[in-house]
């Protein structure tokens, strides 16, 4: 986010005799405002996967030459995040003044409570989008079966006479046979797709025979292949939060969220899931140069914002970066409203 090279002073004007600070009822005939402090707020996105392993998962190596997943899991990754600097009124820092000609006819009251001498170019987000790339797959390549036969001899022993009886029974066929049909049916579907493609078929496709032959043959194999290489379902999350930097603290350093693959986003305050975290860089802000004279009568009290360099992390990884105008975290100074 770009900002502004014109200097915006959010004021809290202050009648500073007597007291400032603003009671829990403000006085007949004064007006109250508050200092401006800045919220960073984070849309996040998440996309939490849900994998089923497929029943013959142990067996895609042998048979169709490819890794298989082999166990059910549940996992969730950060898919996108846009951060957004807000300013709100700070309400632990309140003030009031009596108003007059002088000190109204150039301040502009905003729906806050805020006074601000020019308009500034807040609210603009920086946005980060990439999903996480997934491993490479090749398991729907190929048309040759992954097994190929040997020629091998057995010798066995045969002693005495005996009697063969043959004797049929209907048993359950074990779990790597049926893989191996599979396997085989999914590389007859691919073959028979490369003949129709090429023509090389007793019947004729064209057009939408053609497309409507290659689609249902597609569905099949994806059918099959799902008990090898398991599927997955997907959902998106999606949350807001927001980080209020705060004054005097020692780190500033905050958790903003969490992701959990059990439970997708979750929030800062529950350790079940991965942090990402804020940190927050400030620039030192120069003391006032030159010379001036000493303000009379009415003054306004306003926040020099500090500008810092704002940066979301994973802990390890950074995941987007900006220079945020942060004003509770700024320098507090005088305004006058008026000669007198």
């Amino acid at each position: 986010m770009k900002l502004k090279s014109t200097l915006t002073i959010l004021l809290a004007v202050a009648a500073m005799s007597p007291a400032a600070k603003v009671s829990a009822q403000d006085a007949m005939g004064t007006v109250s405002y508050a200092l401006p402090q800045t919220t960073i707020t984070l849309e996040v996105e998440a996309v939490r996967e849900h994998f089923y392993a497929g029943p013959y998962a142990k067996f895609a190596q042998k048979y169709l030459g490819v890794e298989a997943r082999q166990e059910d899991q549940a996992t969730c990754r950060l898919s996108s995040v846009k951060m957004t600097p807000c300013i709100e009124a700070d309400q632990n820092n309140r003030y009031y003044v009596t108003p007059d000609k002088n000190s109204m006819s150039f301040l502009a009251l905003t729906s806050q409570g805020l006074i601000a001498v020019n308009d500034g170019a807040f609210g603009n987000g920086s946005e980060w989008r990439f999903a996480s790339q997934a491993g490479a797959d090749f398991s729907d390549k190929g048309v040759s079966s992954n097994l190929t036969s040997e020629a091998t001899t057995l010798i066995r022993g045969v002693d005495g006479n005996r009697v063969a009886v043959q004797q049929s029974m209907v048993v359950q066929k074990p779990l790597e046979q049926r893989a191996k049909e599979a396997a085989e049916m999914i590389f007859d579907l691919r073959k028979k797709r490369v003949q129709i493609v090429t023509g090389d078929t007793d019947a004729t496709y064209s057009g939408e025979a053609m497309g409507a032959a290659l689609a249902e043959i597609a569905a099949l194999e994806k059918e099959y292949m799902s008990m090898f290489i398991g599927y997955s379902d997907f959902q998106t999350q999606k949350l807001k939060c927001d980080v209020v930097p705060e004054k005097g603290r020692k780190s500033q350093t905050y958790v903003a969220f969490r992701i959990s693959d059990a439970d997708g986003i979750v929030s800062a305050d529950n350790v079940s899931g991965k942090p990402y975290l804020i940190e927050l860089t400030p620039q030192a802000v120069s003391p006032a140069s030159g010379k001036g004279t000493a303000a009379r009568g009415a003054v306004a009290v306003y926040r020099i914002p500090a500008v810092c360099t704002v940066k979301l992390t994973d802990g390890v990884n950074p995941i987007l970066q900006d220079r945020v105008a942060v004003y509770q975290l700024g320098v507090e100074s005088y305004f006058p409203l008026s000669s007198k």
